[in-house]
C-alpha cells in the first residue's frame, strides 16, 4: 500500500483517463491481492509495475478490472490488467522484465497459465513471451478494440 501514489501515477501517465484505472481501484486491488504486483524500481523511483488477480474463470472479463474481491488465490489462471512503463524508460527491456517475473510465479504456483487483452499492435510482443492470440475479446474497456491472449503450462 506505501507504493499507491506511485502505482497510481505510473498509470495515469500511461493510460488515457477513459483506459486507466484509478488511485481508489488501485487501493483495492493492493488490499486484495498485493503479491500479484510486480513493482520494477530504478534509483529509488518506480518506472514500471505489472498487475493481475487469481480466478478459476479462464476468460478475462471488464467485470475483472472494477472489482478486485473477484481475486481467488487459488484459482487456476493469472490474469494480467496492466504492463506499465513510463515512457522515458520504455524499449529498455523493463516490461520484459515484469513479464517474465509474473510468469516466473504462476508456474511456481502451479497455475494453468496466463491471460492478458491487448490493442493488437501489442501482440507480437506478447507473443514473443510465449502468449497465444485468442482472437478479439469480448473486453469494451476503454472502448478500444482488445485482443485475448494466453500463455498456457
Amino acid at each position: 500500500m506505501s507504493d499507491l501514489d506511485a502505482v497510481a501515477y505510473v498509470e495515469s501517465v500511461c493510460f488515457p483517463p477513459e483506459r486507466a484505472c484509478s488511485k481508489e481501484r488501485f487501493a483495492g486491488r493492493l488490499q486484495y491481492y498485493p503479491n500479484h504486483f510486480h513493482l520494477l524500481f530504478l534509483d529509488e523511483k518506480l518506472i514500471s509495475f505489472t498487475d493481475g488477480f487469481v480466478t478459476d474463470e479462464k476468460d478475462l472479463r471488464d467485470e475483472m478490472y472494477e472489482d478486485p474481491s473477484l481475486h481467488d488465490e487459488n484459482g487456476r489462471w493469472q490474469m494480467i490488467f496492466g504492463v506499465n512503463t513510463l515512457p522515458e524508460y520504455r524499449n529498455h527491456g523493463y516490461a520484459g522484465i515484469l513479464i517474465k517475473d509474473m510468469i516466473r510465479q504462476a508456474k511456481e504456483e502451479q497455475k494453468a497459465g496466463l491471460v492478458l487483452t491487448c490493442l493488437e499492435e501489442k501482440i507480437h510482443w506478447y507473443a514473443s513471451f510465449g502468449f497465444v492470440n485468442e482472437g478479439i475479446s469480448s473486453s469494451e474497456h476503454g472502448g478500444v478494440t482488445w485482443y485475448q491472449m494466453r500463455l498456457s503450462f
